[in-house]
């Protein structure tokens, strides 16, 4: 955070003042919404040390690393007093429907939220241009902002600020916006009023959990991460265990079964910022073809994206597995072969399994020999 000088402390009305202007300033930076926590997040805290302690943060070590720095907002920023917090829409307007591509097996799913460009910068920059506006308003005062890019209880603290509320898939969820957005915060020392949450809309309903392919979530608002899709396929660094690998499907990069099925997503409406636009055709590829790219052409093409981050050897290793859930075909299997003898171990391992799956063990084993 920024140590600015002394200023005048905000007097109740004119703090008031200050949020309301807050919040219409952040529209105009180019957020859907935005709302205020305050920082008191215990509850949030006791939960997840429940599920530290039950390992369902598999490999994500930073995780248990970083602690209660995720729950303390002022223990990550010294000065904090308020969470200033902002919603953006992703879901992208020209892509095609997310259901149809995950019933063409041949065809990779990739999360909606990573077809254009990766968010993290375009969000942060709104952020700071928000608090620019703030420090033309009062002067300079503390602040930092972030993007999914820090220790953050991020769900938490917008839900606490009325952005949405927690659904049992454990994403924020809107009545009217459903739950396709990003989320980023700026931590402040301003005494801001708080915005009031919102009444959970969830009620009986457990469409997320029913249609979850690997059966993450374990109850309502408990997700098991080393199940999920998402981690599977992004965060998880070594070898896919294999009683979920047919569980998988065609999903390449991450999961959105949950959204697709929430009844409040219909209401969802499309982004307007072209930096989310589809990008490289990956709203519904071949798989075939997305396996014969070099690790060039996945370094070129996969620039300004999210999905870069995950490198070529994860991607490899993730469509190695949709091949091996895709119907038997010749195509498949050559491409496949291909790539047998990989230099990269972890793809090779999905390569013989995927193998195995389209022909059975002799045809991996003579691809090996090949």
């Amino acid at each position: 955070m920024t140590h600015p000088e002394p200023r005048a402390p905000l007097s109740a009305a004119d703090a008031e003042r200050l949020a309301v202007a807050i919040r219409r300033w952040g529209r105009e930076c180019g957020f859907d919404d935005i709302g205020i926590a305050d920082i008191d997040l215990a509850q949030d805290e006791r939960r997840l040390l429940e599920w530290l302690a039950a390992g369902r943060h598999g490999a994500m070590d930073y995780m248990a690393r970083h602690g209660t720095l995720r729950s303390r907002p002022a223990a990550l920023v010294p000065g904090t007093r308020t969470v200033i917090t902002a919603r953006l829409n992703y879901l992208p307007a020209d892509a095609l429907p997310g259901d149809a591509v995950l019933r063409q097996p041949a065809k990779a799913y990739v999360a909606r939220y990573a077809l254009g460009r990766d968010y993290h910068r375009l969000v942060r920059t709104r952020l700071q241009r928000l608090a620019r506006r703030i420090r033309a308003e009062i002067g300079a005062f503390g602040h930092r902002a972030f993007a999914d890019s820090a220790p953050v209880l991020e769900v938490a603290l917008a839900a606490k600020s009325g952005l949405g509320w927690r659904g049992k898939h454990t994403l924020l969820l809107t009545r009217d916006q459903g739950s396709w957005f990003f989320l980023g915060e700026i931590y402040t020392d301003l005494p801001l009023p708080a915005t009031p949450p919102q009444r959970a809309h969830c009620g009986r309903c457990r469409a997320c959990i029913d249609v979850c392919p690997t059966g993450a979530i374990v109850a309502p608002y408990a997700l098991d991460a080393r199940r999920c899709v998402s981690y599977l396929t992004i965060e998880l660094p070594g070898s896919i265990p294999e009683e979920l690998r047919p569980l998988l499907g065609n999903r390449i990069y991450g999961c959105d079964d949950c959204q697709l099925a929430c009844p409040w997503n219909r209401f969802a409406p499309k982004a307007v910022e072209p930096a989310f636009a589809v990008r490289h055709g990956l709203d519904g590829p071949d798989l075939v073809a997305l396996f014969a790219w070099t690790e060039a052409d996945f370094e070129r093409r996969m620039a300004g994206s999210a999905i870069r981050r995950i490198g070529y050897a994860r991607w490899s290793r993730n469509i190695a597995v949709a091949l091996g859930n895709a119907p038997r075909d010749d195509a498949v299997i050559a491409a496949l072969a291909a790539r047998a003898l990989d230099p990269s171990p972890l793809t090779r391992e999905h390569v013989v399994w995927a193998l195995a799956r389209q022909a059975g063990p002799a045809c991996s084993a003579a691809a090996l020999r090949a």
